[in-house]
């Protein structure tokens, strides 16, 4: 397999083709075989040979049992599943510290450089069975462009299709800004340094800068005396204020811009490692918009893909930071390709025009792509096609819509309650969906949707999901527990359809009555839990029930979400047994040791307790904040082992692209 070419920001410099180094290694480990085997002795009996070089290998070091330790509310527990792979798949939630995740990450490839690199990519799965982690997946990948960089830039085109094409942009401009994001908080930390902030028109189409008013500068009260200067005056003052600030923040902004270049070209001139991942996203991007504009050509818009949406637009954020724009032009209109292109233009106009010729190739994509932002900036209102909305689009600009085209969007929304319409769920997390309640019911529309889509994959039978809603889940960790365990209970088949237990020391059956998605929310958030994660006592009384009514052991429940942040109270009268042990045994001397149910521990927090390890049958460890890890158990198949449930979570077609070469 050849490399992308490695490229300056002028000429093209071609690197050797990896391919031919990995053929020679494998030539070379093939030579060494052979040796190897005419140096031992035969027999010339094949299972005598086999024998004596069976016998004569050293006894494996047995491999030690994890540790034990105690939770933060001092139940044992063990510190590590045992397996570098399983720990990285529990453990990285979001809000786990970059560090952490780079931690667990260099475990788990030291172990399995393949299954770590699956790992990694099931992070920032949108579809699928992926967590929806973007900044648990950005932080992976900034570890692996700095210790493995040709796997990550030869995996450009499967690592984007796991969430979308602006990942790569992203990771460049996290690469050279030390990992700092693009995103909302860290533009208002800035703006708030230069004495401003950003205020969104009336029509909520576009934003404005506005300076704050300095503080020496007293406001007249009343009928203060305005002094002896004119109106006329005040106002030419004020204008040549704004004028001055205006002009400062241009030069200011000029400055940023020539800094950001100039860093972008020094990186992309002194970093092959850099050189080689800028080189792959621009290529990716250059030929998906060639053949992008082959089809608009054709009249085939139904085909075109999402790159024109995600290409950074010119003097955007990435393009300064990356100057990824003149990298994508460069190959998408080469010179001699057009009559205003001859081969001996000078370069500094040659990249001028290309990157020109890029704007406009990318309007007319755009806009066949019917992209909301297209309508909404051109206040177009009546040309918005509410059908290809986006989820997120649809969270974001719902309230626009109500505002801007009320009749409109208000028929929709009762076409897709009607079923005569859809509306778009998929890229939305659970908590998210409950996050966005309002009175226009489009959390509802999106809530159903996914709900639906699920179903149709398959039902959860003879399953409940047990809800930590303690102290310790405060926060987002709480939100994600009510929307996961809503959503297994409208899975669920009967007799535990939308019923959820609560962990306590007197742990309750609810039933979650009828109504709006607002309802069933603050019904679960407002159940009894008595200040305590008692989890043996949830699993206590679903033994007593059995025992009460003499249930058979195949009407004893299947499985148990456990979601929660795995701190639970010490509850055992035995030293270092841990909650599960206990459990296990306790079933068994009531007779139902055959059909302990299987128990799905689903970690919600940044925490180091691991229940069990990953060899426990009939047990499974699963982290994040996504609906699709529901979707390993909709096949009715039985949990095998922790491990097991990992590697049905990365088995999908979308992993068998990812190769490791580095």
């Amino acid at each position: 397999m050849a490399t992308p070419a490695s490229r300056n920001a002028v000429s093209y410099t071609l690197l050797g083709p990896p391919a031919e180094s990995l053929r020679a290694a494998s030539a070379r480990a093939a030579a060494a075989a052979e040796k190897a085997a005419a140096a031992m002795p035969t027999t010339g009996d094949a299972f005598l040979d086999l024998m004596d070089a069976e016998f004569n290998k050293p006894a494996p070091k047995p491999t030690p049992a994890p540790k034990k330790a105690r939770t933060e509310n001092s139940s044992p527990t063990f510190v590590s599943s045992g397996d570098p792979c399983l720990d990285f798949f529990f453990h990285v939630v979001p809000g786990t510290p970059a560090a952490s995740v780079a931690s667990l990450l260099a475990d788990a490839w030291a172990a399995e450089p393949s299954t770590a690199l699956r790992l990694a990519c099931n992070l920032r799965g949108v579809r699928g069975t992926g967590k929806s982690d973007r900044e648990g997946f950005y932080a992976a990948a900034l570890w692996m462009h700095g210790c493995h960089p040709t796997t990550l830039a030869l995996n450009a085109g499967p690592v984007a299709e796991f969430g979308y094409l602006k990942d790569l942009p992203e990771i460049l401009h996290r690469i050279i800004h030390g990992g700092v994001s693009t995103r909302t908080p860290g533009k208002k930390a800035r703006l708030a340094a230069l004495g401003g902030f950003v205020v969104r028109s009336r029509d909520g189409s576009h934003r404005r800068f506005v300076h704050n008013r300095p503080e020496s500068r007293p406001r007249r009260k009343g009928n203060a005396p305005r002094g002896a200067e004119t109106r006329e005056a005040r106002v030419a003052a004020a204008n040549e204020r704004d004028r001055k600030l205006s002009a400062d923040a241009a030069v200011e902004r000029r400055k940023r811009r020539a800094e950001a270049a100039a860093r972008a070209v020094d990186r992309y001139a002194r970093d092959p490692k850099y050189r080689l991942l800028h080189d792959c996203t621009a290529d990716l991007f250059a030929k998906l918009l060639a053949e992008d504009l082959q089809k608009l050509a054709d009249g085939k818009l139904s085909d075109i893909s999402l790159a024109a949406k995600w290409c950074p637009s010119l003097d955007s954020c990435y393009d300064r930071s990356t100057l990824l724009c003149e990298a994508i032009a460069r190959r998408l209109f080469p010179k001699g390709s057009a009559p205003d292109l001859p081969d001996d233009l000078e370069d500094a106009y040659y990249a001028y025009r290309v990157r020109e010729r890029l704007h406009k190739a990318l309007v007319p994509l755009r806009r066949a792509l019917k992209l909301p932002e297209i309508f909404i900036s051109a206040k177009a209102w009546g040309d918005v096609v509410y059908k290809r909305v986006a989820s997120v689009a649809m969270k974001n600009y719902k309230d626009l819509f109500v505002k801007r085209d009320k009749e409109r969007f208000e028929s929709y929304l009762a076409d897709v309650k009607s079923g005569k319409a859809k509306i778009a769920a998929g890229a939305l997390l659970p908590h998210e969906i409950l996050a966005s309640i309002d009175s226009d019911g489009v959390a509802d529309l999106q809530w159903e949707r996914m709900v639906t889509d699920l179903r149709a994959l398959g039902r959860l039978s003879n399953c409940i999901a047990v809800c930590d809603v303690s102290g310790s889940m405060d926060g987002l960790p709480m939100d994600v527990c009510v929307s996961l365990g809503l959503l297994v209970s409208e899975l669920s088949g009967e007799p535990w359809h939308h019923r959820v237990i609560t962990f306590s020391s007197r742990p309750q059956l609810h039933q979650i009555p009828d109504g709006t998605l607002m309802e069933k929310t603050n019904f679960i958030r407002r159940m009894e839990w008595n200040m305590n994660t008692d989890l043996q006592a949830v699993f206590d009384k679903l033994l007593h029930i059995a025992v009460a009514g003499k249930l058979t052991p195949e009407q004893m429940v299947k499985r148990v979400f456990v979601l929660s942040d795995m701190e639970f109270d010490l509850a055992s009268s035995r030293p270092w047994e841990t909650d599960y042990e206990a459990i296990t045994r306790k079933f068994t001397e009531a007779g139902y040791g055959a059909v302990v149910p299987e128990v799905v521990f689903w970690n919600l927090r940044d925490s180091d307790s691991v229940p069990v390890t990953a060899l426990q049958k009939g047990v499974a460890l699963v982290s994040g904040f996504s609906k699709n890890m529901v979707k390993v158990f909709l096949d009715g198949d039985g949990i095998v082992t922790p491990r097991g449930i990992m590697d049905k979570a990365i088995s999908g077609p979308e992993y068998q692209k990812l190769v490791v070469f580095d």
